[in-house]
């Protein structure tokens, strides 16, 4: 059983969904590890990780103005300290999760047609965004 760790930077331009696919299977692609799992971890309370939609960029929209909804900014949150989208980026991350793990057959993620892997940012303000990778197996 070998690990390989490594890690990406996601350089954001603000809330939004900031695909991920690609940087992860080259990762993949450099590792020695054929079959088994890959883990993306992002190290942050202020954005997430999700799985979702791929092909049609107007169900990203959705989903982002659906958070929008959700969680609204001008609520009545007590934690402000660095902005009015400080409480509402931990609960949005909250809600959806800080890490994905998808299998590895022959070097490639075992992704469905449509799936993709997407660094959610919950912020207004652009960041630059660590996601740790963690690939195990054969």
């Amino acid at each position: 059983m070998g690990v390989h760790h490594d890690e990406l930077v996601v350089s954001t331009n603000g809330k939004g969904t900031y695909e991920i696919t690609d940087q992860v299977q080259d990762k993949i692609d450099k590792s020695e590890i054929r079959n088994g799992t890959v883990t993306a971890f992002v190290q942050h309370t202020s954005c997430s990780l999700t799985m979702m939609e791929n092909a049609a960029p107007a169900a990203r929209r959705d989903l982002e103005r659906f958070f929008e909804k959700l969680v609204p900014e001008d609520g009545d949150y007590e934690h402000d300290d660095e902005g009015r989208d400080d409480s509402t980026s931990h609960i949005r991350m909250v809600l959806t999760q800080t890490s994905e793990t998808i299998p590895i057959v022959d070097w490639k993620m075992q992704l469905g047609a449509w799936q993709g892997i997407f660094l959610f940012e919950h912020r207004r303000a652009p960041h630059r965004r660590r996601v740790h990778i963690t690939i195990m197996g054969r």
